[in-house]
């Protein structure tokens, strides 16, 4: 809840973990069906008995153990495929949003791929009605705020393109709670400037730019997404460290990166985190956010990525307090909504340091 319930009081044990945990938050990089806990997702492939993914939650450790990149995104669309009715999608869109709120997560972007449903059959007014009737519940009932960025799988072509775009922009459809457009799935084979016409749509119609690029690529695609698709975020972009040229221009720009440490590793998108490329981007002066990605499948949530953070950047209490705020900063939220939260970090933070 925001009630800043989670404050310690003075002079409790300065464990930077036990800070991390209490924090207040915003992520912008979060994957609604990479989202699912092993007990939501045992939980869909009971009512699916048809899938191959297990049942069992201790069975998913081994089956979220990924080669590579193409190789998560085979057990990803797995997962994506217990998600076959609007049951399921509220189930799932509500659950997402405890295990935030449970996190201090006070509001969250959270990546949502609406082709992979209304492909599967269900109905597209059911799907935003589920997603939709979640988003309110969890805001009433944890206090954590939801927004969300529809996002084209690439390796699904431009007919997901298409009906992606149709589905952020068409007004008897967009749901309220719409503020992005994305792009995700697999970069290698899939360039970032056939989907213009899209993005252009999407802009048009109030929606901001955040599409992923640069995770398994090199830095030109980050530029695609730069000079094609008005990118004003980028998911991952961790390929960027490799060009000075890049660098310089998206701190000159105020273009966040989406940084999701522990999946890099995961999806060996970087070999190790002590080579992850987070210290040349603040180095850079870049705006660098933490996010989770596809938390439960990478064995990790936000209050761990913010503990690897502080490792690698070697922060403190008030550094782990300000990278929070880079997030706020970078959101789509309201300005009185990121008032609100800074508020909330810098009263938690003092409370925290207080003698």
């Amino acid at each position: 809840m925001s009630d800043l319930s989670a404050v310690p009081v003075a002079g409790q044990a300065r464990d930077l973990h036990a800070f991390i945990a209490g924090l207040p938050k915003a992520e912008l990089h979060v994957h609604h069906v990479g989202s699912a806990s092993p007990r939501i997702v045992s939980e869909l492939a009971a009512r699916h008995f048809d899938s191959k993914v297990p049942t069992d939650p201790e069975a998913l450790v081994d089956y979220f153990s990924f080669t590579d990149f193409a190789h998560f995104i085979d057990v990803y669309l797995s997962v994506v495929d217990l998600i076959r009715t609007p049951e399921d999608v509220r189930l799932l869109t509500y659950e997402v949003a405890r295990d935030l709120a449970r996190q201090q997560v006070r509001y969250a972007e959270l990546t949502i791929t609406p082709f992979s449903s209304t492909r599967r059959g269900i109905d597209e007014r059911a799907f935003m009605d589920a997603i939709e009737d979640a988003r309110k519940a969890a805001e009433a009932e944890f206090g954590t705020v939801l927004r969300w960025c529809f996002d084209i799988p690439g390796e699904a072509g431009l007919d997901a393109a298409e009906e992606t775009a149709r589905l952020a922009t068409e007004d008897a459809v967009r749901p309220e709670g719409l503020v992005s457009f994305g792009l995700g799935g697999p970069e290698i084979g899939v360039p970032r400037p056939q989907f213009k016409p899209y993005f252009d749509r999407a802009i048009a119609a109030g929606l901001h730019s955040v599409p992923h690029a640069g995770e398994t690529t090199g830095p030109e695609t980050v530029w695609d997404a730069l000079n094609d698709l008005r990118a004003e975020r980028i998911g991952h972009g961790t390929s960027s460290a490799r060009d000075p040229e890049l660098l310089t221009h998206l701190a000159e720009h105020g273009i966040a990166l989406e940084v999701c440490p522990t999946s890099n590793i995961a999806t060996r998108a970087v070999r190790t985190l002590d080579e992850h490329p987070i210290k040349e981007f603040t180095r850079a002066g870049i705006l660098v956010t933490i996010n989770s990605d596809d938390p439960p499948m990478f064995g990790t949530d936000l209050n761990n990525e913010y503990a690897v953070a502080a490792r690698l950047l070697d922060l403190d209490e008030r550094g782990v307090a300000e990278l929070a705020k880079n997030a706020v900063t970078a959101s789509f939220l309201d300005p009185a909504g990121k008032a609100r939260i800074n508020a909330e970090i810098d009263t938690y933070t003092s409370a925290w340091l207080a003698p």
